[in-house]
């Protein structure tokens, strides 16, 4: 009898050893090793900011600047390869390197507008030569309120665009559960953080003063960010996530004109909500 008892529990033991390791392992359950790569679009908010103008005859500064985004808004061309630099979108290509944290570089694409009708305090001055078409603006300017809509003192952008071209190390959590969402591979929903710090490398559009504008792309500064986000993964390999990002732009070297001595410099905050598609996978 006593040997039966042992017989029973060895066959108990084994077959639920056996059960176990035959279980197979969900693949969302565990994310170390895998790579993943997004792509989505964004808009933009930006905070106010005061933007110095330098060169050979003038030097002045624009005091709370105002800035928007350019959307493009829901169009083809967020797929269309020869357009794809048109709309605002984020780029993103990353590793796992822990089932819960990751590595990423990227290329945030927003667009940077100065709001053209607008009044702000220019403080500084203007001495071009009388031949130059912009000595109609010389004078010396203290605190003094500028009306923008006269473009040929000043259009100024980063269409092409405001390019923040970072690396972000970020924490995911699955947080399924909270959801009633059972243990399947179907859907599963992760919570994610991150910080990032990077370059920026604008194309920036500006007409200053009546003078040609610098037209290539420039390393004008760095960047810092944080953001957090929802993830939503479908069937193992593909998700969807929405996220917010906020940060620091510091640009002290903006190429303005054709003229290596003329220079722009700002620092402001910005603010994107982001909306992204990927997929993850082992290789």
């Amino acid at each position: 009898m006593k040997n039966s008892f042992y017989l029973f529990v060895l066959f108990l033991t084994t077959t639920i050893a056996f059960a176990q390791e035959n279980t197979p392992v969900r693949y969302t359950a565990h994310n170390k090793g895998k790579f993943f790569i997004s792509w989505g679009g964004n808009r933009e908010s930006y905070s106010k900011s005061d933007v110095t103008f330098t060169g050979k005859d003038y030097r002045f500064t624009v005091a709370d600047m105002r800035a928007h985004d350019k959307p493009k808004g829901w169009h083809v061309d967020y797929i269309n390869p020869t357009k794809m630099t048109i709309p605002q979108t984020n780029l993103r290509l990353g590793y796992f390197f822990s089932d819960h944290y990751s590595v990423a570089i990227g290329v945030d694409h927003m667009k940077y507008v100065m709001t053209q009708d607008q009044t702000a305090n220019v403080t500084g001055t203007i001495n071009l030569p009388a031949s130059d078409p912009g000595s109609v603006f010389n004078g010396t300017y203290n605190k003094t309120p500028v009306n923008f809509t006269d473009e040929q003192f000043l259009t100024y952008e980063h269409t092409d665009g405001l390019n923040y071209i970072n690396t972000e190390v970020s924490r995911h959590d699955d947080i399924s559960k909270l959801f009633k969402i059972g243990n399947t591979d179907k859907i599963q929903v992760n919570l994610t953080e991150g910080i990032g710090f990077g370059v920026l490398y604008p194309k920036t559009n500006t007409k200053l003063l009546g003078k040609e504008r610098h037209d290539d792309f420039h390393v004008s500064g760095f960047g810092t960010s944080l953001k957090a986000g929802v993830n939503i993964t479908f069937f193992k390999y593909f998700y969807i996530q929405g996220e917010l990002k906020g940060g620091y732009i510091n640009m002290n070297d903006i190429r303005t004109t054709m003229s290596p001595d003329d220079k722009a410099s700002q620092d402001f905050f910005f603010f994107q909500r982001i909306l992204a598609v990927g997929g993850k996978f082992r290789i």
